[in-house]
């Protein structure tokens, strides 16, 4: 980031005059940003009604999960691939088929009647959605001029951290106040507005056709099998004991030959199907591994904060949803202030005010209890959501801000795969660890819980005495059963605690490792990409 150098003052993101922005544009811009915002939501408000969608469809507990999974893997391949098509179609085009294509497979997901169904049309939805988180970033930073980065930035921040985090919220209320259906329905009308804006007012780009007939099929199989059966493994890896599970070992196999391939074809073809070139930009290299890291974050909490409040306090979606929604609060004022720091002060130093604030919200929840509710949750989620922005906006000025345009399509997609692979990642690491650290907790809390424990065996009996009190019951089973769910409760605790403060380790490390990149150079202009 080192070099977070807005040199790129020097770099014009487009060739638009200082300060004026077509009023066109800016609504075209506003357009693409609802419509990222409606692919990144859909993904959480599912996730916390699955439930409800498991019901309705008759599905079994295996089956449910791949609702998301499908979306994931689909999208994961498409946001790289976005680059290239970009330029081949247009961002007109692209931007339009992908906003079309989501609006209509929401509408078929509210009309499926078995998980069969449900699946292909999520995974359709995925694909073809993914399409228009890149394409803003690369909007974004191409016909803004620099002057005006202190406005978007923030923006596409907002919208990228915000969506995953009132998720659950949005969720909850939609399935709570009407059906499963409406969770996909919700999409139909703004996605046809959307489409609609899109098609009319983009006028960004031209398309270039010729790349149609150098399109690397090759590449884009390789890249197809690395990255969804990636996505497969980390998100079934931690439940099925890794690769002792058949189609883990399997999926793991096909990820490694399609990788060897995918980065043949990258370094051979004519065309590749992503230019890893961009990595060469050290402020671009910087901003993703910050960017992966901001994923493991993100994903991480929003996964974190609903299975304690689910598992430990025995909240139901919409529960869960009113208890969590400070954080969304907590992102969206502070854009506004995070996008006028970014004018004022040194990138460095904003990025480790947001790093330290997440390790310290973080590290609050290492003392975790059984009776943690809304209000012991306030504080770390208000570190969260603010830290959260503070980190966003530098990122993306450093990440995006200084490549030149021609760079650009291709780098936003590697850019968005980067927080998806961060989030794929963390939460893989996060399930395992909460697995093995229960076990180990479990055994451990169970060897003082035994009989010849007098404090054990004093506890039982008290327990027992105010069972009997309770006609119908056989009281020392209950009292058995009782302790061995408290024994439980407190080992899922303590495996809670350790994730939290394993985030703690990685945020406050990151915060330090920002001392070792140089001080950006003054941009030229003021704008916010950052001093």
């Amino acid at each position: 980031m080192a070099t977070a150098t807005l040199t790129a003052g020097s770099v014009p993101a487009a060739p638009v005059q200082a300060d004026h922005m077509p009023v066109r544009r800016v609504i075209a811009f506003l357009a693409m940003v609802f419509g990222m915002f409606m692919a990144i939501l859909d993904i959480q408000i599912v996730s916390a009604s699955l439930s409800e969608i498991q019901a309705g469809l008759s599905a079994s507990s295996d089956e449910i999960p791949w609702v998301q999974t499908a979306y994931l893997i689909a999208e994961v391949v498409m946001i790289p691939l976005s680059g290239f098509l970009s330029r081949m179609l247009s961002t007109r085009v692209l931007f339009t088929v992908s906003a079309a294509g989501f609006t209509a497979a929401s509408a078929l997901a509210a009309t499926a009647t078995n998980i069969d169904q449900m699946i292909v049309y999520r995974a359709i939805q995925g694909f073809i959605g993914g399409g228009m988180i890149p394409s803003v970033f690369a909007a974004a930073f191409t016909i803004f001029p620099p002057s005006r980065r202190a406005f978007v930035s923030p923006m596409i921040g907002l919208v990228a951290t915000l969506a995953p985090t009132i998720g659950p919220t949005v969720g909850g209320y939609i399935s709570h106040a009407m059906s499963w259906h409406w969770l996909f329905l919700v999409n139909v009308v703004p996605g046809i507005m959307v489409t609609a804006a899109a098609w009319t007012l983009i006028d960004f780009d031209k398309p270039n056709l010729k790349l149609f007939s150098k399109f690397d099929w090759w590449g884009l199989a390789g890249m197809a099998a690395f990255l969804g059966c990636m996505e497969y493994v980390l998100e079934e890896g931690p439940n099925n004991d890794w690769l002792q599970d058949q189609a883990v070992f399997i999926c793991a196999i096909v990820m490694t030959v399609g990788a060897v391939l995918f980065f043949w074809r990258v370094f051979t073809a004519e065309e590749p199907i992503v230019d890893l070139r961009a990595f060469s930009n050290v402020n671009f290299a910087f901003g993703s591994l910050f960017s992966f890291v901001i994923g493991i974050g993100l994903y991480g909490l929003t996964y974190l904060y609903p299975v304690y409040l689910g598992r430990i306090r025995g909240y139901d979606s919409m529960m869960i949803g009113e208890a969590l929604f400070v954080s969304g609060l907590a992102m969206f004022f502070t854009a506004p202030i995070s996008g006028i720091l970014s004018r004022k002060m040194d990138l460095r130093l904003m990025m480790m005010i947001g790093f330290f604030g997440f390790a310290t919200g973080t590290w609050w929840m290492t003392h975790l209890t059984a009776d943690w509710d809304f209000w012991e949750l306030l504080i770390p989620q208000i570190l969260r959501g603010c830290s959260m922005m503070l980190c966003m906006v530098p990122i993306n000025n450093i990440a995006l801000g200084t490549l030149p345009p021609d760079r650009l399509k291709n780098a936003s997609g590697l850019f968005n795969l980067t927080r998806n692979l961060g989030g794929a990642v963390g939460l893989a690491l996060i399930n395992t660890v909460l697995i093995d650290r229960n076990a180990f907790h479990y055994a451990r809390l169970a060897e003082h819980v035994q009989w010849g424990s007098a404090e054990a065996q004093q506890k039982l009996q008290n327990m027992t005495l105010n069972f009997e009190q309770t006609a119908g019951l056989d009281a020392s089973k209950a009292a058995i059963s009782k302790l061995s769910g408290m024994v439980q409760q407190q080992a899922a605790l303590l495996s809670f605690m350790d994730v939290f403060f394993m985030l703690t380790v990685l945020f406050a490390t990151l915060g330090l490792f920002v001392l070792f990149i140089r001080k950006p150079a003054e941009q030229a202009g003021g704008g916010g990409g950052g001093h």
